[in-house]
């Protein structure tokens, strides 16, 4: 794993995503070549020569497509049987659209559409032999990482289970444990790595080739060898503690065995001026984009809504913002009228029996978001950020939930990390997932991160998953 914009990013899906750019590139010239023949050498190489800026929007295209089908989402399971190419044509379909975008508003860059579909059977027979070589290569050694876990109790435990997953990113090679006296075994002692008298930590991680030493000990007084983890440090092996390892391999941050010094003395939490001019920039250029885009299918909907029931079309409800600022939502309404006719606040459920069908299928397209646009503009709200609660259920939270109200810190959103990565919250345990993923986002907040969490939104919209 490495970071990008403070985002943890797998190096497996990173190589599988650079690789694919160059045959996406490497489609679009020899597609561009082959049609070129015909006019002969030297206008071939002419029109190559400046063809670079036309192949780049391809690739583009493409695979911001895939992405939006979650292809860079990998799962070792499915390989490439029939989902892979259930998302692979919908994506083409997408990024052939996405280039009659751009070919109207940039003609330049038009290649021809005899020359568009040779590149697209390219590039498809391309990402499919580069797929098949990756799934069959996904064993191989220098994919995996060797880490091995100072200690063996609970959270040991827990470190090991996380790393031993199918993970659907990286795989891990387990050298194994080495247990701390001061706590109750909770690993296989097969798996026990024993100092012999006079032996270094330095030493046993050389014996054992061990790149990565996990520090999953809960208590680390007395004992806790924290000359020798430096001197492993120094000696160039890298150490993580439990609760970077668990923010890097989950994309959250875990609450229940999190010190505040970690929150206090780590990275991230970035509110700079820069971050902030350069957040609300990119709000007022998306929402003008797709109030532009959606103002008539927001027409649509509001008429729909009004048809169904003769009820008001739009909702507005009191939530909690930015430094527990309260503010008012609007959307489109998707429940009955009367959906809290007793007066007091209700989680909202999955398959709620207040939902509206036309607010139900608004729901699952996110239709019903689209008014808070006017939230984004009018600077109550962010594009991307922790979606806003109600008041009541944050009194409620910020007394069960520890570190609830850091989601406070920045603004609240239309969609979110939380929202992407974990769907439907109707409990309060349900607000401990969403936070724990609110957490990594507030901690991790980039541009970079905004935009991932756009094309991943865009993938909950089409295959109408989520919240």
């Amino acid at each position: 794993m490495f970071r990008i914009s403070n985002h943890y990013v797998s190096k497996i899906v990173f190589v599988l995503l650079f690789v694919e750019v160059l045959v996406l590139l490497g489609a679009a010239y020899v597609g561009a070549a082959v049609r070129m023949l015909e006019y002969g050498d030297a206008v071939a190489a002419e029109h190559l020569d400046h063809f670079f800026t036309s192949a780049a929007a391809f690739a583009i295209a493409v695979i911001f497509s895939m992405s939006a089908m979650g292809m860079y989402q990998l799962d070792y399971d499915e390989g490439l049987r029939h989902p892979f190419f259930m998302k692979l044509m919908p994506s083409f379909v997408m990024g052939f659209m996405i280039l009659a975008l751009v070919f109207y508003v940039a003609p330049e860059l038009y290649f021809g559409r005899g020359t568009l579909l040779l590149v697209f059977a390219l590039a498809g027979i391309g990402i499919f032999l580069a797929r098949m070589a990756f799934f069959k290569t996904s064993e191989a050694r220098f994919l995996k990482s060797r880490i091995m876990f100072l200690g063996g109790g609970p959270l040991a435990r827990e470190c090991c289970d996380l790393a031993t997953r199918k993970s659907r990113y990286h795989k891990y090679d387990i050298a194994g444990f080495v247990p701390n006296p001061s706590e109750e075994l909770c690993v296989p002692s097969a798996n026990l790595l024993k100092m012999r008298d006079g032996d270094s930590l330095v030493k046993l991680v050389r014996q054992y080739q061990v790149e990565e030493i996990v520090v999953s000990v809960q208590n680390r007084r007395g004992g806790f060898p924290i000359k020798e983890l430096l001197d492993c440090k120094l000696q160039g092996i890298k150490v993580t503690d439990a609760a970077t390892f668990f923010e890097r391999e989950t994309c959250q941050i875990r609450v229940d065995s999190l010190q505040p010094s970690w929150l206090v003395f780590g990275g991230g939490f970035d509110q700079s001026f820069v971050r902030t001019f350069m957040k609300r920039s990119f709000d007022l250029v998306c929402s003008v984009l797709i109030l532009a885009m959606t103002f008539p299918l927001m027409l649509l909907a509001a008429l729909a809504v009004w048809m169904e029931d003769r009820g008001p079309v739009f909702y507005s409800q009191e939530r909690v913002g930015k430094d527990g600022r309260t503010f008012r939502v609007h959307k489109f309404r998707s429940m009955r009228a009367d959906a809290e006719k007793n007066g007091k606040p209700q989680w909202a459920a999955q398959n709620d029996p207040r939902v509206t069908r036309v607010g139900n299928f608004m729901r699952k397209t996110r239709i019903d978001e689209l008014p808070q646009i006017l939230n984004v503009l009018h600077g109550e709200m962010s594009f991307v950020g922790p979606r806003p609660e109600r008041p009541y259920f944050v009194e409620q939270l910020i007394e069960v939930v520890p570190y609830y109200n850091v989601r406070h810190s920045v603004k609240p959103g239309i969609t979110g990390w939380a929202q992407v990565r974990y769907g439907y919250g109707s409990s309060a345990e349900d607000a401990l997932q969403k936070l724990q993923y609110d957490l990594y986002y507030v901690k991790n907040n980039s541009l970079f991160l905004d935009v991932l969490i756009l094309i991943q939104t865009l993938k909950v919209v089409l295959f109408r998953s989520g919240r």
